[in-house]
């Protein structure tokens, strides 16, 4: 099986990169809508590694694009393609992140906080339920499980959603947890956010109030670390901005802005 997909027509200068870890063709939509301008090319990354995925990551941009690209990534992917460009600068026209984790750990206690409020007592109840049976070494058919536990999550991330379309995501509980174990231990330590000092491209940060994955710990840090450093706070906006109701339409007027 392949492991990217193309939208659109070359050449492909645009590359969206999903989130999770291992939610492999969530930014599919996106990469629908905005493939009437540019050819997109969307990487499904299935290495349970971050230095894997950055290679699989290289490989892909290398065969299938037209270099440099304009680099976008989701949630995790936005941590992923901010390693990325740091890495391989001289593949990286443009760096578009949306909806990044927070590059310092102090502002990340803020997000299960924020989640659980927004839970009633039966969701919560079946989110301990969830997160137990996913550290049980025994049981079984965790990706199900797991795809349980992003839908309750999404509950909490989304200000005004649109309905869900039938888009192809392979979910993988085994790429998220030996990715994100990892990536978390970077940030923990500082050395994610010290990728930014070898970054030299313009960084664009998109970011939904709503969202909570707190703003102020993508736009800070990034700020004083990236030298061309813009950022865009939507107004009534989760964590997945294209199936917001009421901050669509912006979202994608200001990614064209910066496909153009």
């Amino acid at each position: 099986m392949k492991n990217f997909r193309k939208y659109g027509v070359a050449p492909y200068n645009v590359v969206v990169v999903h989130g999770g870890p291992g939610a492999a063709g969530s930014m599919a939509p996106v990469a629908k809508e905005l493939s009437g301008i540019s050819g997109i090319l969307e990487p499904l990354l299935a290495s349970k590694s971050v230095d894997g995925q950055l290679q699989e990551l290289e490989v892909i941009i290398r065969e299938q694009s037209d270099l440099p690209v304009i680099l976008s990534g989701h949630s995790w992917g936005a941590w992923l393609v901010y390693i990325f460009a740091a890495h391989y600068p001289e593949m990286v026209k443009k760096l578009i992140l949306i909806s990044s984790g927070p590059f310092e750990e102090k502002y990340a206690s803020e997000i299960n906080e924020i989640r659980l409020k927004r839970l009633i007592e039966e969701e919560k109840t079946e989110l301990y339920s969830i997160q137990d049976a996913l550290n049980d070494p025994g049981t079984e058919n965790k990706d199900a499980i797991f795809k349980r536990l992003g839908e309750l999550i999404s509950m909490t991330d989304s200000f005004n959603p649109l309905p869900r379309t039938n888009e192809e995501i392979v979910i993988s509980y085994d790429i998220f947890q030996s990715v994100w174990d990892e990536a978390h231990d970077m940030r923990k330590r500082r050395r994610l956010l010290a990728f930014g000092k070898q970054i030299h491209c313009p960084v664009l940060a998109i970011h939904g109030d709503y969202d909570p994955h707190p703003y102020k710990g993508v736009e800070r840090p990034l700020s004083h670390i990236i030298k061309d450093f813009r950022f865009v706070l939507l107004s009534k906006c989760g964590h997945e901005p294209w199936l917001e109701k009421l901050a669509r339409e912006r979202f994608f007027e200001v990614l064209r802005m910066e496909l153009v």
